[in-house]
């Protein structure tokens, strides 16, 4: 019976122990509660010292209004050059390559064909027959005024005249064409080679020729762009077409080249649809000689239509967290530390570094808000 006591009571007193424990582990773990229902961001002001961080308000900025289109640089027409020849022939020098520069009447190619001397001997011919052909004409004309010959002869002579001058000028013309200088012609200097020289000043964009190709006169030898004036050619959606007007601000870039942002003016606005829905429009650069832009580049742009005045702040004092935009509202200034919030907020979008703020996102005036440093501290 006393064995039977004698264990009751140690039971008793263990279990007296193990309460004690258990409350004592109770207001550890409370008073660790208590200690971590701060969820604020602690920045102590050496922190905000040595991270260049800064603090700001929501204030008003001006955000344009924009319409998204896309486009490549171009030229004129007058700026661009197709090279053909006049008549078929085979290349015999073909000096240039892609790239090089030329200036206009500079030789590009020159081209073979018997035909050339053909109509070199024919020029000649004529030309040897128009002055006995103008004295009989001339002759016959008199003989009729003093009715010494019949009107048949007169009018045989003057159709003979009138035909032979009729096929020199035409002979002439086309030796023109071809390059070859009359004058040497005339002078018995028959040549079968005919040159093609450039019609304007650029550079060459496409050589589609070798020495001994033969070309005919729908054949594009070569192509010649002339980069002095360069423009945007871009392709604006039907449904945002009223909106595009002469004179309105572009900004663009080249997501191949560069992430430099670049300004230009429209300057015409198409009239008709294409196939994909578009109208083109024709847009002016603002410094086209300050950059080295080359015909075709493709271009991202933003016709700007309008502005807005929206609430916002520098793009840097937002954080996004799983699409989430947050900010850091300061809540204290205590013992040279910062305590910032973290707080969701609704974003309209970007321009020039501000972020402009849904209109339902509202903060009492004079709010500060950690405008650098913000990133890092977000989301930790």
């Amino acid at each position: 019976m006393q064995k039977n006591i004698y264990i009751i009571i140690i039971l008793f007193i263990f279990a007296i122990v193990l309460s004690c424990g258990d409350k004592e582990k109770q207001t550890i773990e409370s008073g660790a509660s208590d200690v971590n229902t701060d969820d604020r961001i602690q920045v102590t002001q050496e922190q905000f010292d040595q991270n260049s961080m800064s603090l700001g308000q929501i204030k008003e900025s001006e955000f344009p209004i924009m319409v998204t289109t896309s486009g490549m640089i171009d030229v004129p027409p007058e700026n661009r050059a197709v090279v053909s020849a006049t008549m078929g022939g085979y290349i015999k020098t073909t000096p240039l390559l892609i790239g090089d520069t030329v200036r206009k009447g500079q030789l590009l190619v020159t081209i073979e064909n018997p035909e050339f001397v053909a109509m070199q001997q024919e020029y000649m011919e004529i030309n040897g027959q128009l002055g006995y052909l103008k004295a009989e004409f001339d002759r016959q004309q008199t003989m009729v005024a003093e009715n010494i010959s019949s009107k048949k002869s007169f009018l045989k002579a003057e159709s003979d005249y009138k035909s032979a001058v009729a096929k020199y000028n035409g002979l002439r013309k086309q030796l023109s064409m071809l390059n070859i200088v009359t004058e040497q012609v005339e002078n018995g200097i028959i040549s079968s080679v005919a040159s093609i020289y450039a019609p304007i000043d650029g550079s060459i964009t496409e050589v589609n020729v070798t020495r001994g190709t033969f070309v005919s006169p729908s054949f594009s030898i070569m192509e010649i762009i002339n980069n002095d004036h360069i423009h945007l050619e871009l392709s604006v959606f039907e449904k945002d077409i009223m909106k595009v007007k002469k004179g309105q601000e572009v900004e663009f870039r080249i997501p191949e080249a560069s992430t430099e942002i670049y300004k230009a003016e429209v300057h015409l606005v198409g009239t008709s649809i294409d196939e994909n829905r578009t109208i083109k429009v024709h847009a002016h650069l603002e410094n086209e000689e300050a950059n080295n832009f080359l015909t075709g580049m493709f271009v991202e742009a933003n016709i700007i239509i309008d502005s807005s005045t929206q609430m916002a702040l520098p793009t840097a004092a937002i954080g996004v967290i799983d699409d989430q935009s947050y900010v850091l509202l300061l809540d204290e200034v205590k013992d040279n530390n910062y305590y910032f919030k973290q707080v969701p907020v609704k974003i309209q979008g970007s321009y020039q570094n501000m972020t402009a703020l849904d209109k339902t996102t509202i903060f009492k005036q004079g709010t500060q808000l950690l405008t650098k440093g913000a990133f890092s501290l977000i989301g930790e």
